[in-house]
């Protein structure tokens, strides 16, 4: 439920030419990124007919992100938040062109149906993204005033999602039509022009004052403040766990083979389908005044993500799937920004580094950690019941969630 609002207006954050070259340099290094997994996927399946073997993409992926991410964190609070976001783009495009190498150089031979080169170069890039995450997003906070931080945060998870949109499309499509290697090539130009776009954002710098105490102690603040905040703590960790038990998107390209008959443009426009619903709810929501009951709908969006994931699970029809997993990027998008905006409502400007490395411990590795558990699930109970399974668990979570955490439940409005 929204209150009329007749002077709110639903560009206010693009209003700021540094946020809009921040949004356009996210949108392409999500474009990239998102391409990149989807022709990493179907490389690896193709190479090995193992779901496994898609999950360890994944965990190859979380494991140095989680192991460097709050440092990452530590060095966001201390240097200057767009330097570092220029290097770790430009990072990016460097592993994307070692792919591109290593796939062009072994099309055929000993090494053409090798993995473990591909997985090396996953885990450099959770090296890199451990620094980008927790830079890009207090640079986002940065670059804004904070009453139109709730309207900056729809219009970033909007940009973002698109990339998630157009991404795997454009990646299935390149990978059918002209092979990995002319997708890798792709995926290495979007990252560079994301680079290329931060130069336009004028950005000066916070005076960072000394600070004593090792950075053991630093990295400390940050996980103290969290904790002492129920509301944050409750919301990413509902999004954590829904994400690790409730997602799909590691299994895709088993459903894309196996289930529905597709191929790679198939592949594609399944896992561009969440993103889909994302920018669509992103777009009705940026013209919306911020919502009312926000915690309610929290945990109604979640509850309603893990119902989607049950249905698509049991579906056997592409048409039918698009549109449950479009269902589900809807709902997940609401949750974001409400999640988003309440980190940046709540934490100091001087902490959000640290603050928003351990929102990334929870959600960013989420991601990676929920492939792993989705291809040894696939493993181990079946492609179906493996998705159900975790549908399940998400709806289990919510409720614990609800119980455990009333202030959150009676939430009401944020930003």
């Amino acid at each position: 439920m929204t209150e009329p609002n007749s002077s709110h207006d639903p560009y206010a954050a693009l209003r700021h030419s540094s946020y809009r070259w921040f949004v356009l340099s996210l949108g392409l290094a999500t474009l990239g990124m998102q391409m990149q997994g989807v022709v990493v996927g179907w490389q690896v399946y193709a190479r090995t007919g193992d779901p496994l073997a898609l999950g360890l993409v994944g965990l190859s992926e979380a494991l140095p992100f989680l192991a460097l991410v709050l440092f990452g964190g530590h060095v966001a609070d201390r240097v200057n938040r767009l330097r570092i976001c220029m290097a770790t783009i430009l990072g990016l495009a460097f592993c994307s062109a070692l792919l591109l190498a290593f796939t062009w150089r072994y099309q055929a031979g000993a090494l053409a149906r090798a993995v473990w080169p591909i997985y090396g170069v996953i885990f450099l890039t959770g090296l890199v993204r451990a620094f980008y995450r927790p830079a890009n997003t207090a640079l986002a906070t940065d670059l804004l005033p904070k009453e139109h931080y709730a309207n900056g945060s729809t219009w970033r998870v909007a940009v973002f999602h698109g990339g998630m949109v157009v991404g795997p499309a454009i990646g299935g499509l390149v990978y059918a039509w002209r092979g990995p290697v002319a997708a890798h090539f792709l995926v290495m130009l979007l990252l560079s022009s994301g680079f290329l776009g931060l130069f336009f954002i004028q950005y000066a710098p916070r005076a960072i004052a000394p600070r004593a105490g090792s950075i053991l102690a630093s990295l400390g603040e940050g996980l103290r403040f969290v904790a002492s905040q129920r509301l944050l703590l409750g919301a990413i960790s509902l999004d954590l766990f829904a994400v690790l038990f409730g997602g799909a998107v590691a299994v895709l390209p088993i459903f894309a083979r196996e289930i529905l008959h597709t191929g790679p443009q198939g592949l594609g426009a399944l896992r561009a389908a969440p993103a889909v619903g994302s920018v669509l709810m992103g777009f009705a929501m940026a013209h919306m005044p911020p919502l009312r009951r926000a915690g309610r709908t929290l945990l109604v969006c979640v509850a309603t993500f893990g119902l989607t994931m049950i249905a698509f699970a049991l579906s056997h029809s592409f048409a039918l799937s698009l549109c449950l997993l479009a269902a589900s990027g809807a709902v997940d998008n609401v949750s974001v920004v409400l999640r988003s905006t309440l980190l940046q409502m709540v934490t100091p400007e001087q902490m959000l580094g640290r603050v928003s490395a351990v929102n990334q411990v929870f959600i960013g590795s989420s991601n990676e950690i929920g492939a792993f558990e989705s291809g040894l699930a696939a493993r181990l109970l079946g492609l179906v019941p493996s998705v159900v399974f975790g549908g399940c668990m998400t709806l289990l979570v919510v409720g614990i969630t609800s119980w455990r955490v009333p202030e959150l439940r009676k939430m009401d409005r944020i930003g």
